[in-house]
């Protein structure tokens, strides 16, 4: 197993130093437009192999020929959200270098898939999905699995209990709009609703959409990578192992949920050989409605891109 990292800041980087340190490639390449900052990141890792016990080899490089033949390509390159500035208003400078990387990527590796985590994610996503001209089951976005987490914190936060007990789904763009659904979050099986009241669950939702803002304006300089860079490394592990996992992910609906060629989250089961298959889980009038509006937000992005 091969898997190229584009982009070696501090989401690309902590994403190498993850897979490297679970074993899931035998080589990992880590790309990046700076001389030397992706060859100094690769073997300071390569350097921790050692203690981690793995024997993953990482190397850094400024072009893409060593990324040849990889099996996933993880896409975090872009430039990182300040305080005050939306996802979407990185849309125009990192759509520019989201297609550079996949152009150059494919190229090289034409059988690979591709995960994206650079924002707008859903967009990016579909930059991707645009210029690899690769099958929607191969061009994923990492954000349900992201947002999911936030809510799943937030809910061990509150109830006091381990993240372990707590399942959560968050559907929708990764956005404003996204869409966590209380009534298919649970705890040790028990429905959130059964547990806190309206009230708390609206807080706890409103908290989960501005999950990444709320770091944002923590850091000052910075967005987040910790959290980003597992979520991303836990669908390379489904993916690497084929371990089947139903996890919210971005992908092109082609009338799911009665959406239409749009990139949006919703769970899917991830395996080997991609999304092998979308969930597709009843929703109220209201929940199915919250899906359609950001849906709409999510599209009328992607109709300003050009190609």
């Amino acid at each position: 197993m091969k898997i190229t990292v584009i982009g070696a800041g501090n989401v690309g980087a902590s994403s190498a130093q993850r897979i490297v340190d679970k074993g899931l490639a035998t080589e990992v390449v880590l790309v990046d437009v700076i001389e030397g900052m992706p060859q100094g990141k690769a073997l300071d890792i390569l350097e921790s192999a050692p203690v981690e016990g793995t024997d993953t080899n990482i190397i850094g490089t400024n072009s893409y020929e060593p990324t040849a033949n990889s099996d996933i390509i993880l896409i975090t390159a872009g430039i990182a959200r300040k305080p005050g500035m939306s996802r979407d208003d990185l849309q125009n400078t990192n759509a520019t270098i989201v297609k550079a990387c996949t152009e150059q990527s494919v190229k090289q590796s034409p059988n690979a898939i591709i995960i994206v985590v650079s924002n707008p994610l859903d967009v990016m996503t579909y930059v991707a999905l645009k210029v690899s001209g690769f099958e929607r089951h191969r061009v994923l976005g990492m954000a349900g699995v992201l947002d999911s987490s936030r809510f799943r914190t937030f809910i061990s936060m509150e109830l006091g209990v381990s993240v372990e007990e707590i399942s959560a789904f968050v559907l929708g763009g990764h956005g404003d709009s996204m869409v966590p659904l209380p009534r298919y979050s649970t705890v040790a099986g028990i429905p959130l609703p059964d547990l806190m009241d309206q009230g708390t669950i609206d807080r706890l939702v409103k908290r989960t959409r501005d999950g990444g803002a709320e770091i944002v304006n923590f850091l000052k300089t910075g967005s987040a990578y910790y959290a980003p860079s597992a979520s991303a490394v836990q669908m390379i592990e489904a993916i690497v192992k084929d371990k089947k996992r139903i996890l919210p992910c971005s992908v092109q609906l082609q009338g799911e949920y009665g959406i239409n060629n749009t990139v949006v989250g919703v769970p899917i089961r991830l395996g080997q050989k991609g999304m092998e298959e979308i969930i597709q889980i009843k929703l109220t009038p209201e929940e199915q409605a919250a899906l359609n509006k950001s849906a709409t937000d999510v599209k009328a992005n992607m109709d300003k891109i050009a190609f």
